[in-house]
């Protein structure tokens, strides 16, 4: 069920705080490589070897060392701040990514490819965490205080804006890749994120606190996120989520060159992430009665359903439609996960938690472009897009299965290693 929008502060208002555009315009340019990175190796590593496989087991080594230095970085930016965090690691980032790209073009074997991915993955700056631990900071959001109004509008203004990257990145580096040079998608996004990220971390006014307060007290600075178990549950839930973004992109890449019609893979992935946008936007817009608990549940149900029938599909309109489909429904199922973690993970672990998402969908999508491309190199396109359906069912029957563990505990303290967090939450 749902309400009018006016039955909570809107996004006008949210973006009239003071403050808020100095994060947010330079964490917009600086959180693209996420959605740019993936497809931009695929397309570079694909046109340099001639092979999906190649290319997918590359863009996976990738994906693997992000979601694996994920977490870390999180935890890091809550410990030393986010500016000594984001200024090596953008610099790092650029440098690994044009080393890679070089490789790439000077036909180095997968093996130094993979290698060259390992950093690349690793340095990815996590900007949309540090922008949702802004908000917090901004909006004057802190443990035993009571949360400002405009927090639930800010959670869900930034998963639109998360799936607004989603359509435009991969589409400018699938032109960048197609129309310029092949290289040129790994460019801009290394360029994208050396500008925004520098940028971003200038911006110190709007930089959380550092947290330092010792064991005795409510925030000890070595928690761990993983600890709630409705975080480990949400992780597999996202894995899934990953696996329809990387057997998507390459199974939509795969498709395009087997009718003959390369270009029009930007188009299909395009019409597939505008989906995903608008859903994103109206999910946002909408006041929900109903729990976000049962929202990640019935979106959840939904993309597996439209996801079931891609690999029968052989036609570039129905591909399309079928495409918006699955698109509209990954948004519901992705905001109802970021708004799960803001009623189970108490505020001094939410930076870290949302990395442990954003990781999972990152490993989900390495295994799913390794698994689709040495498919689709073997049998076909067709045959790439059982990918996001297995990957989608295994997380559902998870969900069902641990749906208990997504509520808070019955005396309304969640905990984290001590860290408490106490408070009427609905989640249901």
């Amino acid at each position: 069920m749902v309400s009018t929008v006016s039955d909570r502060p809107g996004y006008g208002q949210l973006l009239r705080t003071p403050g808020a555009w100095t994060f947010l315009l330079p964490g917009f340019a600086a959180r693209q490589p996420f959605a740019m990175l993936t497809i931009g190796i695929v397309l570079l590593v694909q046109h340099t070897t001639g092979s999906y496989g190649s290319a997918g087991a590359v863009a996976a080594v990738s994906g693997v060392s992000m979601a694996l230095f994920a977490p870390q970085t999180g935890k890091l930016a809550d410990r030393f701040g986010q500016r000594a965090v984001l200024l090596p690691g953008v610099l790092v980032h650029a440098a690994s990514v044009s080393a890679l790209t070089a490789l790439a073009l000077a036909d180095a074997p997968i093996w130094a490819l993979s290698l060259a991915a390992v950093p690349t993955g690793a340095s990815i700056p996590q900007i949309g965490p540090m922008v949702r631990a802004r908000w917090a900071a901004v909006l004057g959001a802190a443990p035993g205080r009571e949360a400002s109004p405009l927090m639930s509008t800010a959670a869900a203004f930034e998963s639109v804006t998360d799936e607004f990257t989603f359509v435009i990145g991969p589409v400018i580096a699938t032109a960048l890749c197609t129309g310029v040079h092949p290289a040129a998608g790994l460019i801009a996004e290394a360029a994208l994120t050396l500008v925004g990220g520098l940028f971003f971390a200038a911006q110190r006014a709007t930089q959380p606190s550092v947290r330092d307060t010792g064991p005795t007290g409510d925030s000890p600075r070595h928690a761990s996120a993983l600890s709630v178990p409705g975080v480990r549950v949400l992780s597999v839930a996202f894995l899934g989520i990953g696996a329809v973004f990387g057997g998507m992109q390459v199974s939509l890449t795969a498709f395009a060159e087997e009718i003959g019609s390369p270009g029009s893979n930007g188009v299909l992935y395009g019409i597939f992430a505008a989906g995903n946008m608008l859903a994103g936007i109206a999910c946002g817009a909408i006041a929900w009665k109903s729990g976000p608990r049962r929202r990640l549940l019935a979106g959840y149900a939904g993309l597996t359903l439209t996801a079931s029938g891609l690999w029968a599909v052989h036609s570039v309109p129905l591909l399309a439609a079928l495409g918006l489909l699955v698109g509209l429904c990954i948004a519901p199922a992705l905001i109802s996960g970021y708004t799960l973690v803001e009623a189970l993970v108490p505020a001094s672990a939410r930076t870290e938690a949302f990395t442990w998402l954003t990781g999972a969908v990152a490993l989900g999508q390495a295994a799913a472009v390794t698994v689709a491309g040495q498919l689709a190199d073997a049998h076909g396109a067709s045959t790439g897009f059982l990918v996001p359906l297995v990957g989608t069912v295994l997380a559902l029957v998870t969900l069902l299965a641990l749906r208990s563990r997504l509520l808070p505990s019955p005396s309304g303290r969640t905990v984290a290693r001590g860290i408490g967090h106490r408070g009427p939450v609905t989640v249901d």
